[in-house]
């Protein structure tokens, strides 16, 4: 039985046949494109469960084909970049990848991402779709957040801890138990990672970000999430 159907996206053959190689031992199915404009063609005709799409390539390039992919599919993203940057991941973020990988990555690594990515395609949800808190309004539904008459879009990975937090509104959540319960036991040293997300989302749902209202830092913790969740 299949692990799974994942579109290997690089314009360098050998890091497709690595990867090909490592993910078809590993128990996927695996197909191959050179470009972001063949990804989008090789989604429609193989449906893959994961795309791993690298960020530089030639033609429309991996944040554009990332923002093509996730405008109408819930696919998992993982991008690979050669930049362990901020910027860079934020980008990747912004695009709607679920995750990103610096290259060169260690094999254990790769896989683990893809495991945790697949996780969240594959397990369904079990908490409201759509809740108020204060002066926002998250529809888990359709991705979005509405606060103050502005709407903005939410990647998945986003979206997966702001339900999480949620669902645990008004306690202290410790940096590993977030890390672990959004991305998988494999993530809960990554604290510099779960920061990045934070910003990014306070960047979405809170008036001033440098001063959040509703996400704040426990010092020494981790994040609590502020307020009355409201079903509707």
């Amino acid at each position: 039985m299949s692990a799974g159907r994942i579109l290997v996206v690089d314009d360098q053959p050998k890091i497709r046949r690595f990867m090909g190689t490592t993910l078809v031992g590993s128990g996927y199915e695996v197909e191959e494109a050179k470009t972001g404009e063949e990804a989008l063609e090789k989604i429609r005709e193989f449906r893959p469960d994961l795309v791993v799409l690298d960020v530089n390539m030639p033609g429309i390039g991996g944040l554009a084909a990332c923002r093509a992919i996730r405008s109408d599919t819930n696919i998992a993203i993982i991008m690979l970049t050669v930049r362990n940057s901020e910027e860079d991941k934020v980008a990747a973020l912004d695009a709607g990848a679920d995750d990103f990988v610096t290259k060169p990555f260690s094999t254990p690594e790769l896989l683990a991402r893809i495991r945790a990515a697949l996780r969240r395609v594959q397990s369904p949800q079990s908490s409201p779709n759509k809740v108020r808190v204060g002066e926002i309004v998250i529809d888990f539904g359709a991705r979005t957040v509405a606060s103050r008459g502005a709407n903005a879009h939410l990647t998945p990975k986003e979206l997966d801890l702001l339900r999480h937090l949620t669902q645990h509104a008004n306690q202290a959540l410790s940096h590993r138990e977030l890390l672990q319960a959004v991305w998988g036991p494999d993530y809960g040293d990554q604290v510099d990672y779960l920061r990045v997300f934070i910003k990014n989302l306070r960047k979405k749902i809170e008036s001033n970000p440098e001063h959040p209202e509703y996400i704040t830092t426990e010092p020494w913790v981790g994040y609590r999430f502020n307020g009355m969740i409201e079903s509707l």
